[in-house]
């Protein structure tokens, strides 16, 4: 794997292709600066497609998927190579081989999942919104239509806003105590008073536990601290920035 990209034990092994990418090693410059993946954004249109050339190229293939995001819970089944980018979705799923899932994020939790025995992968983003509304068990559920089997499923967390970066207001921990009362466990008080951190990978990495996966886990990494390495919605607003780049996670059947 090129070192554009980080990558997790757990999705290592023959058969899958995979990476998180980092804002290193593109073609963007000023905010977009330099692996900008994220046509949404107002990059140039050239430059985000050389990045994208360039991500897929590091994957060993030619052929990247991604879905137009909209914080929300549908999950699209990539049937083969024809199938376009820019379907309304926040995850993808496929048992077709040579063709990268990817998402993008800038603070939201970016979600890889494998089943090597099936030999079917997933890519889900997993804002707040999306994971609280049940993206990440329709991603599970469609994987398992493809014949996919929960206990061996792995799903990794990728880069996203870590909870000491995340403040959120005072009615943010209601609507998650209100669809389970444990998950209070994943605020603390923030130092601004009446405000909490709210723990975004935790709460990705519960949902998925719950599902019974063989194995779930989180890198570990903040997008809003680890500014060299990760673009962040979050910290460009804090920064009065009008715009902002996204990292693309991908993976594939090899």
């Amino acid at each position: 794997m090129s070192t554009l990209a980080i990558t997790a034990k757990a999705l290592s092994g023959d058969g899958v292709a995979h990476g998180f990418f980092t804002r290193q090693g593109g073609v963007s410059d000023g905010l977009y600066e330099s692996l900008n993946c994220g046509s949404g954004s107002r990059d140039a249109a050239a430059c985000v497609l050389e990045n994208r050339r360039r991500a897929a190229a590091a994957l060993g293939l030619g052929v990247l998927r991604t879905c137009h995001q909209v914080h929300g819970t549908r999950v699209f089944t990539v049937e083969d190579v024809a199938t376009e980018s820019g379907i309304e979705a926040d995850a993808l799923v496929t048992r077709a081989r040579g063709i990268a899932l990817g998402v993008l994020t800038a603070d939201c939790a970016p979600v890889l999942l494998h089943d090597a025995v099936a030999g079917v992968v997933g890519a889900a983003h997993a804002g707040w919104r999306g994971a609280l509304d049940g993206v990440l068990e329709k991603t599970v559920g469609a994987m398992e239509r493809l014949g996919a089997s929960r206990a061996a499923l792995v799903a990794v967390v990728g880069p996203c806003i870590a909870q000491a970066s995340y403040e959120v207001g005072p009615d943010f921990p209601g609507a998650f105590r209100d669809h389970e009362a444990a998950d209070g466990c994943f605020f603390e008080p923030a130092p601004r008073p009446g405000h909490w951190q709210f723990d975004l990978p935790g709460y990705v990495v519960a949902r998925l536990a719950r599902l019974g996966l063989g194995e779930a886990v989180a890198l570990g990494h903040d997008s809003y601290d680890e500014q060299d390495r990760f673009f962040s919605y979050r910290r460009a607003c804090h920064r009065g920035e009008d715009d902002y780049g996204r990292c693309l996670s991908a993976v594939a059947l090899a």
